[in-house]
Order: C-alpha cells, then sequence, then structure tokens
C-alpha cells in the first residue's frame, strides 16, 4: 500500500513523536504513584503539578480548576453532574433555576445523550431543547435570547468537529449576561486546543473539557476546566487523587505525553502559524476544485477553523469519494468518527438546512496544525491523481476519452438498480431502468465513451428516470424503432410477464429472434417470484431493478436459502491461500479505486479485477466453471461479503469473503 496522508484529524492525530517519548520515560522511570510519599511518588507529583501549571497557562485557566480525565466524554459527563446536581438542589430550595436544557443543534452527539441521561437518573426533570444555528453553522443568538431566562444549562462547542464553524462565544455570553440567565454554561472545546486562542478565566464560561488525542496526544487523556465558583460533583469518587475531584490512579504516561505537546505548543516552532494554517487549507481548496469539478465547501472559511474542510460534489455520495480517496491512500472521512458508519446524512449540516444531497454527500477533510509544506504537497498531488481516476474512469464529465465498456454495469442508489449494456465492438449502449438521481452520471459514462443509445426502457410504470436521461444523451442517441434493439451481434427484446415487462438479451439468431437459450440475461422489475415461462433458461442470469436480491438465476429466482457461510479472518488468508493453489483472488472494488490504487498483489498473488458493479457480467461464467475457490476482497469488506453472498446464493459452493479486508493488510 502506498504511504497514506493522514487528513482525518479531527478524528483523531497521530502521536507526536516528543509524546511517545514523554510517555515511555514515564512508564519507564517516572512511574511512581503521585500519591506516594516517597521520592519515586513525589516525582510523579512534581510532573503531574508541571503539566498541569502548563495546561493552566495556555488556557488561561486562572483561579478556575483544572482537572485531567480520560477524555472529553468523561469532562462533558462531569460537567453536565455538576450542572444538573446543583440544579436540583437550587429547586429544592425554592431558588430560581430555569426548565430547559439548551444544547446547540450542531453538538457533538455526546453532549445531548448526556444530558437526556443525567435528566433521567437525577428525575430532574428539565426540558431538552435544541438551539438552531443559522446556514454558516452559528448559534442563532435571538432564539437564545429569547429562551436564556428560562436555560438551566446551555451547552454549546467552540468550534464544530464536523465543518470547523467557529461559535461566537462573546455573543453566547453576551445575551447570557444581558438576561440575567441562571444557566450553567459548558464549551465543548475539543477542536480548539492547539488552533483557538483561549483565555477561560476572562470568560463566563463554566465547563471546558478537553480530549488530548485531538492533538497529537494519545488516546485516554484529557482535561475539564471549571470555572471558580462554578458547582461541581466528582463523577468518581475513591482514593482522593486530583485534589478530590476525580478518583483513580492518574493515568501518568497520558499526562506525560499531554505534556510534551502543551510544550511544544507553548514553546513555538513544531505547530503551525494560523496564517501558515489558512494558506495549507487554501491550497488544499484549489487542489479539490481542480480535482472535482462543482464542488461545493459547506462552511464558509471566513469563520471556520484553518484545519478543516467540509465538502460535497455532485452526483457522488460520500461512501464513494471516501472509497476513492481511501484506495489513493488518503484518509478522510465523511463526517464525526462517531458516526460515519451510519449511512445518514449528517445532522449538523442538516441543522444548516443545506440541500439534502449536500448533507448526504458530505466528506470531511481535516489536518493537524503540525503539518507542514511537504505534507500539503504530498497531499494536493495525491488529490489530483484522485480526479484523474475520476476522468480515466468517465465519472467526471470527460467527453470522447474514455475506454469503451463491454457487458453488464450496474448502478444502485437507495437498494434500486440501473443497468447498462455496452457492447464495445459496436460501440453501443442500452439503458435498463435509469433511475433519475443516476441520469446525470449514466449520461457521463455515454458522453466520455462515445457510444450510441439504442434503447432507454423501463420495466415498471415509472418513467421519471427515463425523462431525466433523454434530455442529457444529446448526440448520443440512436433509439431503435422497433420493440427489439440491436448492439452489435447482440439482441435486446421485451418480455411481457405476469408482473410487469422485462427486457431480454443475449446473441441474436441468424433470423434477428432471441430463443430461450441463447437468453443470458433477463432484466425485471424484481429478481424475486420471475414467472417467464419456456422464454428463458435456467442459467439466464436475472437482474432485478431493486438491489436486495438483484442478480439471481432464473432457476433460483425468489429461493431466499443460504449455502453454507465461507467467511475467512484475514490472518487466515495465507495459509488457505497455500491449501488451495488454484483459488482466485478477486479485488470487487470500482474501477475509479483500481486507478487511484494503482497495480499491485495481495498476499503476494495477483488479484482479478472484478468490481461489484460489473459483477452480474461474470456469474454466469463462474457458475459454469470448475468452482475453483474465490476468494472476494474490498476495502472494507462490506462489497466482498455482498459478492460473496450473491455467489453462494446462486449455488456456488466455493465463494468466499475476507473480512477486514484491505484496510487490515
Amino acid at each position: 500500500m502506498m504511504n497514506e496522508i493522514y487528513l482525518d484529524a479531527n478524528a483523531t492525530s497521530p502521536v507526536l513523536p516528543a509524546a511517545i517519548a514523554a510517555a515511555e520515560a514515564a512508564m519507564r522511570e517516572g512511574f511512581g504513584n503521585p500519591s506516594s510519599s516517597h521520592c519515586t511518588g513525589l516525582k510523579a507529583k512534581a510532573m503531574l503539578a508541571a503539566v498541569r501549571a502548563r495546561a493552566c497557562r495556555l488556557l488561561g485557566v486562572g483561579d478556575g480548576q483544572l482537572t485531567f480525565t480520560s477524555g472529553a466524554t468523561e469532562g462533558i459527563q462531569t460537567a453536565v453532574l455538576s450542572a444538573l446536581c446543583a440544579i436540583r438542589e437550587r429547586r429544592a430550595r425554592g431558588e430560581a433555576t430555569g426548565d430547559l436544557l439548551l444544547y446547540g443543534a450542531t453538538e457533538h452527539k455526546a453532549v445531548p445523550e448526556t444530558l437526556a441521561h443525567w435528566n433521567r437518573i437525577l428525575g430532574t426533570g428539565l426540558e431538552l431543547r435544541v438551539l438552531p444555528v443559522d446556514g454558516y453553522g452559528r448559534h442563532q443568538l435571538d432564539v437564545l435570547r429569547e429562551l436564556a431566562p428560562r436555560a438551566a444549562m446551555v451547552c454549546t462547542m467552540a468550534a464544530n468537529n464536523e465543518t470547523g464553524v467557529i461559535s461566537d462565544l462573546d455573543g453566547i455570553a453576551a445575551v447570557l449576561c444581558a438576561s440575567a440567565s441562571p444557566a450553567y454554561w459548558m464549551v465543548d472545546s475539543v477542536q480548539a486546543l492547539g488552533k483557538l486562542q483561549l483565555d477561560l478565566a476572562t470568560t463566563r464560561i463554566d465547563y471546558a473539557p478537553f480530549s488530548g488525542h485531538k492533538l497529537y496526544a494519545p488516546k485516554g487523556i484529557g482535561m475539564l476546566y471549571v470555572r471558580r465558583g462554578a458547582p461541581y460533583t466528582p463523577l468518581m469518587c475513591g482514593g482522593g487523587q486530583e485534589a478530590g475531584q476525580r478518583a483513580g490512579t492518574e493515568n501518568m504516561a497520558g499526562v506525560a505525553a499531554l505534556g510534551a505537546v502543551l510544550e511544544a505548543l507553548e514553546a513555538g516552532g513544531v505547530l503551525r502559524t494560523h496564517e501558515e494554517l489558512f494558506d495549507f487549507r487554501a491550497r488544499l481548496a484549489d487542489a479539490l476544485r481542480a480535482a472535482l469539478p462543482g464542488i461545493v465547501f459547506n462552511a464558509p472559511f471566513g469563520n471556520a477553523l484553518a484545519t478543516t474542510l467540509n465538502f460535497s460534489v455532485p452526483g457522488f455520495s460520500s461512501k464513494e469519494l471516501l472509497d476513492l480517496f481511501d484506495a489513493a491512500g488518503v484518509r478522510v472521512s465523511a463526517g464525526s468518527a462517531c458516526s460515519s458508519a451510519k449511512a445518514a446524512p449528517s445532522y449538523v449540516l442538516e441543522a444548516m438546512h443545506l440541500p439534502h444531497w449536500r448533507c448526504a454527500a458530505a466528506v470531511r477533510m481535516s489536518f493537524g496544525p503540525m503539518a507542514d509544506q511537504a505534507f500539503i504537497d504530498a497531499a494536493c498531488a495525491r488529490i489530483a491523481h484522485c480526479g484523474e481516476a475520476l476522468r480515466k474512469t468517465c465519472l467526471i464529465p470527460s467527453a470522447g476519452q474514455g475506454e469503451t465498456s463491454d457487458g453488464i454495469v450496474q448502478l444502485s442508489v437507495d437498494g434500486a438498480s440501473s443497468w447498462l449494456i455496452f457492447d464495445a465492438a459496436s460501440a453501443s449502449c442500452a439503458v435498463i431502468d435509469p433511475l433519475a438521481p443516476l441520469a446525470p452520471r449514466i449520461a457521463d459514462l455515454i458522453r466520455c465513451q462515445n457510444v450510441q443509445v439504442r434503447a432507454v426502457l423501463d420495466t415498471g410504470a415509472d418513467g421519471s428516470g427515463r425523462a431525466a436521461l433523454l434530455p442529457l444523451l444529446e448526440g448520443h442517441l440512436a433509439m431503435a424503432s422497433t420493440a427489439s434493439a440491436m448492439l452489435g451481434q447482440q439482441i435486446l427484446v421485451p418480455a411481457p410477464h405476469s408482473d410487469g415487462l422485462a427486457y431480454l438479451f443475449g446473441d441474436a439468431a441468424a433470423d434477428g429472434t432471441l430463443p430461450a437459450q441463447a437468453v443470458r440475461f433477463a432484466f425485471v422489475g424484481s429478481a424475486l417470484a420471475l414467472d417467464l415461462g419456456g422464454l428463458v433458461n435456467e442459467s439466464t442470469i436475472v437482474c432485478g431493478a431493486h438491489d436486495t436480491g438483484a442478480v439471481s438465476t432464473y432457476a433460483g429466482a425468489g429461493n431466499e436459502a443460504e449455502t453454507r457461510w465461507h467467511g475467512l479472518d484475514e490472518s487466515a488468508l495465507d495459509a488457505f491461500l497455500s491449501a488451495h493453489p488454484a483459488a482466485m483472488l478477486i479485488d470487487v472494488r470500482e474501477p475509479f479505486e483500481h486507478v487511484a490504487a494503482g497495480a499491485g498483489t495481495w498476499h503476494g498473488r495477483p488479484a482479478c479485477s472484478v468490481p461489484l458493479s460489473r459483477l452480474a457480467d461474470r456469474v454466469g461464467e463462474w457458475l459454469r466453471s470448475d468452482q475453483r475457490p474465490l476468494v472476494f476482497f474490498c476495502r472494507s469488506g462490506a462489497r466482498s461479503e455482498k459478492a460473496a453472498r450473491c455467489l453462494q446464493r446462486l449455488g456456488y459452493r466455493n465463494a468466499y469473503h475476507v473480512a477486514g479486508n484491505l484496510s487490515l493488510n
């Protein structure tokens, strides 16, 4: 695998070499318990105090309190618990506290989940209320002004983890002060450390949690600032560590590592200046614009962290872009790392009322303040390579420059499928069940490969996709005047059946007909419960318009029985290949990923490229073969599992899938 370009620093950062050295030294030589009274313990205690003092200087803690924690989630839990306990006590004394727990619409999910949890556990019965943001991602101060007198607690962010948008903390403070709000105020400061100037003691902020792993420290170490006079209830009680504020023997290796990061931040020279970071972001943005036509940035650069870019590209899902970047060795994410595995639009962008396609297709690119010129140069070059991969595979406009495909291509969106039949010899194609969201991509493929469209067909009554596609095909339409369409020596014919209309495809006979035994593919509305009488043969590959069970054989259509599941652990793959020398490794990543990744081998063997979108074109050949072991792999394992299960459903006994796949290699 090529050297990776890590651009997901908002999720977590690599560990600073000096931090690794400091942690190792703490474990080797400074391993004492800071609560012990002997010299070894006193040395550990001195180190703990020195790191705390440095943190207090950098954050402007003043006469406030700074406690070491395991990370931001613990800090958030402690802050919310402290505030809600105090609110409950004040209400018991008859004092006015407000009845709302107000949190920003773009907060990290840890905040509303924690508010709901402790509100329920403590029985405070407060109402959780969302504080909306505007189209630029900033809190709506007019709404806050209206609700502040009723707020018992207000939770906002210093900077958003998905978009990098910087909150107007001065504006929020002014509203809270002007309204004489009784609310306790917590500011999630995770993304602020090392990126924003902080002077906490001069603010109205009551609680500010931090996490070390967002700024080159290891996971498992964080800090919580508490303003002098703000109520405090320990989340963990026990041995009295951290001045009784947080029980449990301190994570000395983590504290030492965090101390090394803070030292670098205080000394300067290791982390880049704000001006340098702004220049780096501008260069990345320019590279993205050149590589990805139509790109839209989802947050204004003038009010966002210099280290964060959030963007969407028309016609591409966030998963496709992540697959592309990952194949090229560029690590980005689809938003918060805590929720990126969920196939849902970004709630942060939805809160900003951005169009649905931008929310569903957003990609976050983030780097840390330790980035240098060489790193940005390499990142820009890799981004340009990604754009070239898309052009070579006809996924962005590139008229007449692509190599003509041959065979069946499946494009899917939201559980439905469109099918394209390409005949390279005649430079022609047909489109079946075009989906409106895929119309621009289908048109780009056709224009790029410079083929003539012989038919645009629907198996169902909904012609919205056809209506969306036809206007985009100017100059490439050569529609047949008859019900059948010829693609070179192959023919596509309609076949009415009990559930609607199917289209059969195969080699034409001398008289221009399509005999049942020559039907290689049947395109239908559903691959299940199909009845085509004597029009097809048992080995005909059935391609459905719905992604679930989209590929079947006529003999197996409607049969959902699964054969024994063949899953392979990546660590056992070498032994399996040694035991099965005839096994074929099959990479099911898409063509643009192959171009981005470059040629290579896996586990010392050449791999056959059969993209998942071209799987239907190969299954018939495999089913007629000697059933040698087929081992499917991809980036994460999701697509290879789908391919293996498809083959098993069709009766191929030796289809295997490798869990983890390239990500673990």
